[in-house]
């Protein structure tokens, strides 16, 4: 699928082929890439891998064009069950014009920071922006997840919550991944700023977006190695929330066998004594009472 954009008062506007200066394609079919590949001399090898999640980022100079891959974050929704997962978007940037190539659909440009566009090269640089911000807002999002499940594992003999915090840990090893492979792109870009043609306002943005790409692996690094530490202890505490249910149940077990031994010992079809006695029963209830009292108040007194 096709959508085109052009540049209308600094913002990109939806419009027809013949006037965008951004091409975006979604999960390109054979005819698209054939007309990618053979109009526009994309590298096959590299738009493929531009579809492919598990591709790392990317800088190639070719002669016409610049083609680069970058990560960005999957939009979560509610059936992907704790899994946060990323995605590569492959950004070909010709003098005049920029292709996008993405396997999902999703709006690139949202944001405040698209409300002032100068040139194909800013459009880039944005958009890597706006993925390290969609990364740190995930990020969010999987703390207070995680913060949710410890409250639930507290109280849990469940394994459903251990296992949506390993699907948790699993995500943040993906987003370290993206993050860390984003951050090989942006140094190289810094790298060839002169060869790129960055202007000095392009060059100050991309030391913003490597503070920012750089505060952004630092709180996955944290966030993956607390969680990781600690599911140890959290895995203990369920055993450990089993362990006090089953102690629970087999001191019930004991003060419920005390009297059942004590009536079934005086129902036995023998001669025992009290058998002609007109309280029996009493006394035998009583007995039973008495002996399911004498091991709670050792269970109490014991603290066990």
């Amino acid at each position: 699928m096709l959508k085109t954009m052009k540049l209308s008062d600094g913002r990109l506007v939806e419009c027809t082929n013949g006037d965008a200066i951004v091409s975006i394609y979604v999960a390109p079919d054979e005819n698209e890439r054939k007309y990618l590949i053979e109009q526009f001399k994309i590298d096959e090898h590299t738009l493929n891998s531009s579809l492919d999640p598990d591709e790392p980022s990317l800088l190639e100079f070719e002669p016409e064009h610049i083609a680069m891959i970058f990560k960005r974050p999957r939009h979560y929704a509610a059936q992907d069950e704790y899994l946060f997962k990323a995605l590569s978007a492959g950004l070909f940037i010709f003098s005049n014009r920029l292709i996008i190539v993405i396997s999902e659909e999703t709006y690139l440009f949202e944001g405040k920071i698209f409300n002032k566009i100068t040139s194909v090269l800013d459009i880039m640089l944005k958009l890597i922006y706006r993925s390290i911000s969609h990364f740190v807002e995930h990020l969010r999002g999987i703390n207070q997840i995680s913060n949710e499940l410890e409250q639930h594992i507290n109280v849990s003999m469940e394994n459903k919550y251990l296992l949506n915090l390993f699907t948790l840990e699993k995500s943040l090893v993906y987003y370290l991944n993206a993050v860390h492979s984003n951050a090989a792109i942006i140094n190289k870009l810094k790298s060839s700023a002169v060869k790129i043609g960055f202007t000095q306002e392009n060059i100050e943005f991309l030391d913003d977006i490597s503070i920012e790409n750089t505060q952004c692996l630092s709180q996955v690094e944290i966030f993956s190695q607390v969680l990781s530490s600690l599911m140890d202890a959290r895995a203990s505490i369920i055993s450990n929330n089993l362990n006090i249910r089953i102690k629970a149940l087999t001191i019930l077990s004991i003060v419920i066998m005390l009297p059942t031994l004590i009536v079934s010992i005086f129902s036995m079809n023998v001669r025992i004594p009290l058998e002609d006695h007109p309280h029996a029963f009493w006394i035998i209830f009583s007995l039973a009472c008495i002996a399911s009292t004498m091991v709670g108040m050792l269970w109490w007194r014991k603290k066990w």
